[in-house]
């Protein structure tokens, strides 16, 4: 691959921004900073994004061939990259690098696509300018970008409390595939909180048992979406082991034991009005190996989820 025009010559690297299911997500009401206490349990998937920095002599850039990913201040590539220049006492606008984004994580899904770029964006550019930071002083930069940021430093399967950025890994479980059902519409967070308070029938407390799998997002996004609970329907039909939707949605997850089953439910659901992708669950080591950041013709460029 050529460097994008306008670099400077020089090595590049890339990294993959993993995306994520939240195997459970529940909601104990709003805290004083205006954020929902949560207790979730994060799990990494083999779908991902990826990201590819070229050093260059001019300003910070991002490029996307994807439509209505945004190249500026709204992107968390941008902000991570303007968060750890400022971090490092750096006046002025952040300069030297090019970053091409290759997406594969479809937007407002509830699968931590811009979390996870921003994440990645973090650990990269801290090596292409030179810098290593502590594991704490990363965590304090993720935290900044976003409640579930920090997760995508751990990877694996993990409990976040909090606002969800408070991280503690788990033990890995067994490996599961996972069909990721799209219906055609995203589902902004905030949204998704505010069906939540304002369904007073959805408010549940919490159960204290880390196992306690069940999202008290989906009632509220189902009663304006029913297209959610039809897909959660067949997913069951089609006997995955369990059915959610992931974080505020809109992308809703089945989980099979094998590839087999996962590629026949995928079958089964493609060639209607969703879209059907199937990926699989990481392990922490998994995690850390796939998301270390390569050179730019490594084997981080691979597409790590399947369009059935």
């Amino acid at each position: 691959m050529n460097t994008p025009s306008g670099s400077a010559a020089g090595p590049g690297l890339s990294i993959r921004a993993h995306a994520k299911i939240n195997l459970g997500l529940r909601v104990s009401g709003r805290r004083a900073d205006g954020y929902h206490e949560l207790r979730t349990v994060f799990q990494s998937i083999s779908l991902h994004d990826t990201l590819i920095f070229w050093p260059c002599d001019g300003a910070f850039e991002l490029r996307c061939r994807e439509a209505g990913v945004p190249l500026d201040h709204r992107n968390l590539v941008w902000k991570a990259g303007a968060l750890l220049w400022d971090s490092l006492g750096r006046t002025g606008d952040p300069r030297g690098v090019v970053v091409e984004i290759r997406k594969r994580i479809p937007p407002q899904a509830g699968l931590g696509g811009g979390s996870a770029d921003g994440a990645a964006a973090l650990v990269a550019l801290a090596r292409m300018w030179g810098v290593t930071l502590s594991e704490h002083a990363l965590a304090h930069l993720a935290a900044e970008l976003g409640a579930d940021v920090p997760f995508f430093l751990v990877g694996g399967t993990a409990l976040g409390l909090g606002r969800g950025d408070e991280i503690s890994a788990q033990a890995d479980g067994p490996r599961s595939w996972a069909v990721l059902v799209l219906p055609g519409f995203g589902i902004p967070t905030s949204e998704a909180f505010e069906w939540y308070d304002a369904d007073a029938t959805a408010r549940t407390l919490p159960s204290p048992r880390v196992d306690n799998l069940s999202n008290d997002l989906e009632a509220p996004v189902v009663r304006r979406h029913p297209e959610i609970g039809e897909i959660l329907a067949t997913l069951r039909g089609l006997g995955a082991a369990r059915a959610s939707m992931s974080g505020s949605g809109s992308a809703v997850f089945g989980l099979f034991a094998d590839r087999q089953n996962a590629g026949r439910a995928a079958e089964a659901l493609a060639g209607g009005l969703w879209r059907v992708m199937v990926s699989r669950t990481l392990t922490r080591a998994e995690y850390a190996r796939r998301s270390a950041p390569g050179g730019p013709g490594g084997s981080a460029l691979s597409t790590g989820g399947s369009l059935v």
